[in-house]
């Protein structure tokens, strides 16, 4: 699976682990910046990441709102 702004993933590492959140960012080869209902905007290595077969219809950086919209549209919540 492609890790690409928009990707559904599922965190699998750390206290947020089981938590849905959403690629907003792609920071290197090695870091992605995510965000959802559930978790606040940061930082998260793509190795902590489970990617789902969902992808959401977001621009890079969108806001917080943007998000959780996109989560409620396609019934994806955390």
């Amino acid at each position: 699976m492609v890790m690409e702004i928009g990707r559904v993933c599922v965190k699998i590492a750390g206290h947020e682990a089981s938590k849905k959140c959403v690629i907003v960012d792609m920071i290197d080869r090695t870091y992605v910046l995510v965000a959802g209902p559930e978790i606040k905007r940061k930082r998260c290595n793509i190795a902590h990441l489970e990617p789902l077969p969902q992808k959401l219809d977001i621009a890079k950086d969108a806001s917080d709102e943007d998000i959780k919209r996109a989560f409620e549209a396609v019934g994806a919540g955390g």
